[in-house]
């Protein structure tokens, strides 16, 4: 840990608010600024307890005080440095090592999650059956069964995309994991719109994964060597600019200079990663918009919104489709308890603030949720399908920019 950047926190309170662990039990050190005072004395030779450890577990990594803080504190990187050296020095209980080990040899491997699609589709009519008898047996178990999307057709996507019309530009883009083998049909959208606003785009074949779960997590190694290997799989495919449609991904890729040394941080540097929305609003629109007469309630991703800063980008793009009218969530700065594998590591937590904003998302009255992220996505349809609640339907921005660039009246959604 960084007793510099340690030292940046003046103990100001600002980021108390913003921080979901601290508005559910107003706990000192179920905040930032506590959680930074525990990194102090660990530094200075406190060993790491497993209290002290439980504190750090707690944090869902959201960064939303790292847009409070009128300091500038780094916690985004505290946290990630404190994650590694719990693993390093913290002896998990063996029921807690077993399901970490299950989560980073599945989630992270594409093939793996692909032959999780079978069970996760026969599973999917006995869910409300299932649920109740595994939250008795393993919570974390009863939140993945929870979670799990219904599963879609699989989808091929070509090597390369050419641009419709004039090519303004060519780029990269990212599958990912989770958005590829259970979302694809955001990551066609996302190809579609790209091509149609002038793109070629390059979808190399041999991805993996980003190693977003990893380093969130505190899966250090791991991180770094799925960040070389993507780097080595873009710098092949000849891109320099790389376009991803996940929040946790691009927040990621876009520190690989940070996280990794040497001449690896270097080649890092030298490729560029952006936002779907963020590129689309810097490369301004060429294609024509066509009415698309709904009402929608847009999600802020915290790994979009607080790490990466983009807030404006998606909204301008939504407002601008003839017809829609954009609706705002109320806290919208406050996570949805998906963060990555927060909501499968302390399912209590994140079920209670993913009550909480689907709550907020259903008093929006809107036709369609938007979000930009596959975690917020499933953790906010298991909270509202919890309340039996009518469904909100869901999509991806590139799905709702699709259907309006294309002129199909309406927008394909992600099904629930």
């Amino acid at each position: 840990m960084d007793l510099e950047l340690i030292n940046d926190c003046v103990h100001c309170g600002f980021c108390l608010p913003s921080c979901p662990t601290y508005v559910l039990w107003g706990e000192e050190m179920d905040s930032p600024r506590g959680r930074i005072h525990l990194m102090k004395q660990h530094v200075e030779g406190t060993p790491m307890t497993p209290e002290m450890a439980g504190h750090f577990d707690a944090c869902l990594g959201c960064m939303a005080c790292v847009t409070a803080c009128p300091s500038g504190v780094r916690y985004d990187r505290l946290i990630e440095q404190t994650r590694a050296e719990v693993e390093r020095e913290h002896v998990r209980k063996p029921d807690d090592r077993a399901l970490r080990a299950v989560v980073f040899q599945l989630f992270p491997y594409p093939r793996r999650l692909r032959a999780m699609r079978l069970p996760l589709r026969l599973s999917g009519g006995i869910r409300r059956k299932i649920i109740p008898r595994l939250e008795r047996i393993n919570p974390s178990l009863a939140a993945m069964a929870d979670l799990a999307p219904p599963v879609s057709a699989r989808v091929r996507l070509p090597h390369r995309v050419e641009a419709k019309g004039s090519r303004r530009a060519t780029v990269g883009m990212l599958t990912g994991c989770v958005q590829g083998e259970f979302f694809p049909q955001v990551n066609e959208a996302t190809a579609r719109v790209l091509a149609m606003e002038g793109c070629d785009v390059v979808i190399p074949p041999s991805q993996g994964c980003c190693g977003a779960l990893s380093l969130h997590s505190g899966q250090e190694e791991q991180a770094k060597r799925f960040a070389r290997r993507t780097i080595a799989t873009f710098e092949r495919a000849g891109v320099d600019t790389i376009v991803v449609n996940a929040a946790g991904c691009g927040s990621t890729m876009k520190d690989y200079a940070e996280i990794l040394e040497g001449e690896w941080a270097r080649r890092a540097g030298a490729i560029r990663t952006v936002d779907l929305a963020e590129y689309l609003a810097e490369l301004g629109p060429a294609a024509e918009r066509h009415p698309l007469p709904l009402t929608v309630a847009y999600h802020d991703a915290c790994h979009l919104a607080h790490a990466q800063g983009i807030r404006s980008q998606p909204r301008e793009l939504l407002s601008a489709i003839p017809g829609l009218e954009l609706k705002e969530i109320s806290e919208s700065a406050i996570c949805c308890g998906s963060a990555g594998t927060y909501n499968l590591f302390q399912p209590e937590a994140a079920r209670d603030l993913g009550d909480r904003k689907a709550e907020r998302v259903l008093a929006t009255g809107a036709d369609l949720l938007v979000s930009a992220n596959p975690g917020c996505t499933m953790q906010i349809t298991a909270a509202i399908r919890r309340r039996g609640a009518q469904e909100i339907p869901v999509a991806h921005t590139a799905q709702v920019l699709d259907a309006s660039l294309r002129g199909l009246g309406r927008v394909p959604t992600i099904p629930a």
